[in-house]
């Protein structure tokens, strides 16, 4: 019998170079990088395993600390049972922890858990978390976060080479971002690719109002005859009033959840027909969570579109927990993340717009010394919030009729 005793917890910081110089998200947030946090367990047999959680993106030294809180009450117990590892990590710490930045470090556990059993076995994660309920896990492309057009264009053609046929951009809402997507969504078509817009109202210093995301739909679809695809985080995320009327008077679907660490607030808000779309994120509420959104949002007829913007090992948690679970709609990042590239044992493998199940032992992510010294922690490198723009040239998305040089 192999053996899964949990034999050590080693807390693992790493930033690198992320996105680009026409990205909003790396002028305004990470331009020093961006870090990850993620803890490698190693079991009695010695195979190790990799976990994420979310966390390191905004506070990677109290992800650290959380971590260290947990270990010791995990050194010597069986990994194979992740179900009991879990309830005890969550009794050691829902007096203060039931919600927040504990669940992230909780997640991250759990993840590397699955990875190294799965690992022992030989199989992919997915495989030991009871196998791929679809032959195929549909995707949408997310950046568009562009500053100029023809970066803006260049997320399309990627988009359009990967043959996905949704493409989610970033918008404040402004009379500025108006223009802009309304120039996305043309350009979007041109190519037969639908166009989502990702609000990012939990980072809104205030939040605006459903109103004002109306305001901006309607000043939208009032400039072009496309529509969006679906609507995301449009308000802030104690806002459940606004979510739901938007779905009310919206033309188009309403989208959220990603910061949410607990399948109970995430069933809850689901059942109160908070969302169309339902997006959690394993390493942010951990993977047994995130299939209990998935079947509640099946039960309720709500879409569970898994949130995938983290590191290596969180996006493959994410895409195997949503093959085992039975995720109908997974989110693929455009922007450049290096660290990414050289930590996927395999590249993903996607075809027609489709991801299909990797064949990789655990969720296919390897860590070695040659990465930890090429990727070394930054403390400066956190997401910074709010962030600042530079001044954008918001008149170049205004000339709706002309069209820049296609993207070799």
């Amino acid at each position: 019998m192999p053996n899964y005793s949990i034999e050590n917890l080693r807390v693992v910081l790493l930033t690198g170079p992320y996105g680009h110089n026409k990205s909003r998200e790396t002028l305004a947030f990470c331009a020093q990088g961006r870090t990850v946090s993620m803890v490698e367990v190693t079991l009695g047999n010695g195979v190790t395993g990799l976990g994420e959680g979310y966390l390191g993106v905004f506070a990677p030294t109290l992800f650290a600390e959380l971590v260290q809180f947990l270990q010791s009450r995990l050194l010597g117990k069986a990994a194979d049972d992740v179900g009991a590892r879990v309830r005890e990590m969550r009794q050691a710490c829902d007096y203060w922890g039931i919600q927040g930045p504990m669940r992230h470090a909780i997640a991250a556990i759990e993840i590397a858990l699955v990875d190294a059993c799965a690992k022992t076995r030989g199989v992919p994660a997915y495989v030991w978390l009871g196998g791929a309920r679809t032959e195929a896990l549909p995707l949408y492309g997310s950046g568009g976060d562009a500053t100029t057009p023809d970066a803006m264009l260049a997320d399309i053609e990627a988009v359009a080479e990967l043959e996905i046929d949704v493409f989610k951009m970033r918008v404040s809402g402004g009379n500025g971002d108006v223009e802009r997507t309304i120039w996305t969504l043309e350009r979007g078509a041109d190519r037969g690719i639908r166009v989502a817009a990702d609000m990012s109202q939990n980072l809104g210093q205030p939040p605006q109002t459903a109103a004002d995301a109306l305001d901006y739909v309607t000043a939208v679809h009032a400039g072009t005859a496309h529509r969006l695809a679906f609507l995301e985080e449009a308000v802030g995320p104690f806002d459940l009033e606004g979510f739901r009327a938007l779905r009310a008077a919206a033309a188009t679907r309403i989208a959220g959840g990603e910061t949410i660490t607990s399948a109970e607030e995430m069933n809850q808000r689901i059942a109160a027909g908070v969302y169309d779309i339902a997006q959690p994120d394993a390493s942010v509420m951990g993977l047994g969570s995130v299939a209990e959104v998935c079947a509640a949002a099946r039960a309720h007829g709500c879409t569970a579109a898994v949130h995938a913007w983290g590191g290596p090992v969180g996006l493959m948690a994410n895409y195997h927990i949503a093959f085992a679970a039975g995720g109908r709609l997974a989110e693929v990042p455009l922007l450049h993340y290096g660290l990414r590239d050289r930590m996927y044992v395999e590249p993903l493998q996607i075809k027609r717009g489709h991801l299909t199940p990797p064949l990789a032992p655990g969720f296919g992510v390897a860590l070695d010394a040659g990465i930890e010294r090429e990727f070394p922690f930054d403390p400066r490198a956190v997401y910074r919030t709010p962030g600042t723009l530079p001044p954008e040239d918001m008149t170049a998305w205004s000339a709706r009729t002309s069209q820049p040089d296609r993207v070799q």
